[in-house]
């Protein structure tokens, strides 16, 4: 089901359901009920209610963006450092040269096509980007310089390894929902205590409270959405993107 739909169906729905119940509670209320007896503790227990919620949920979702924008960099990271090995091998010869070019553009090539698939789908990265890339390391460690000009290229060649190593392992701890289960429970559970709290207000079914009271339940309904659209950075909604290694290697994508 597209996104898109589900967002429409969770923001109609907490909208419908509201409204609903304050139908049904208007048709059960007794006739001596006064809306306007409403205790001033109840309005400022609500009021803050209100406020706390919208901090975590604001906490919430500074959050889940952290750690999407946390993702993309790793990608960067990773895409720069195979891009600097690419291009200061330059200084080595022909043979040496051409197989870890061709190492690395197979690696780059699972890695935006295979391995990101499996990123959004399985929330892992694959055994055989792990095999290509020791293969690129192998490639630039296993060389014994020939002359001093290869030995001044070397340590830098093996720091930009390192480099690309520490960003896949930060790109693979980072697939998969960041978000625990706990912190989900105190965000549904504080949704329906905020909304509930309409109901201790005694709210009438007049169309300008109906409209107000939906547009408010759906209004959390979209806030939590946006969380669980960002919690996963490589599946869901606005995701990591692979084009730092598109970028940098463009012919990975012809």
């Amino acid at each position: 089901m597209p996104e898109w739909l589900v967002l429409t169906l969770a923001m109609l729905a907490a909208g419908v359901v509201v409204v609903v119940v304050t139908l049904v509670r208007h048709r059960t209320a007794s006739d001596d009920e006064d809306p306007s007896e409403t205790p001033d503790v109840i309005e400022y227990m609500t009021m803050w209610i209100g406020v706390v919620y919208a901090i975590v949920l604001g906490l919430a979702i500074a959050g889940v963006w952290e750690g999407r924008s946390a993702a993309q960099d790793h990608v960067q990271a990773e895409a720069t450092a195979l891009h600097e090995i690419s291009e200061r091998v330059r200084v080595y010869p022909d043979d040496v040269r051409d197989r870890i070019r061709d190492d690395i553009h197979t690696y780059v090539s699972h890695v935006v096509t295979t391995e990101w698939d499996a990123m959004a789908d399985q929330d892992q990265v694959t055994e055989r980007g792990g095999e290509l890339f020791e293969r690129v390391r192998q490639d630039v460690t296993d060389y014994e310089p020939k002359t001093d000009f290869e030995a001044q290229a070397y340590q830098p060649l093996v720091d930009q390894v390192t480099a690309a190593s520490q960003a896949r392992i930060a790109r693979s701890e980072s697939t998969g929902e960041t978000m625990p289960g706990v912190v989900w429970f105190g965000l549904v559970a504080g949704a329906v205590v905020t909304i509930g709290m309409i109901f201790v207000l005694q709210i009438r079914r007049t169309t300008r409270e109906l409209i107000l009271a939906g547009l408010f339940s759906a209004l959390i309904a979209f806030l939590l959405f946006l969380i669980w659209d960002f919690d996963s950075p490589y599946s869901r909604g606005v995701t990591a993107s692979a084009e730092p290694f598109l970028n940098l290697f463009p012919a990975v994508g012809d």
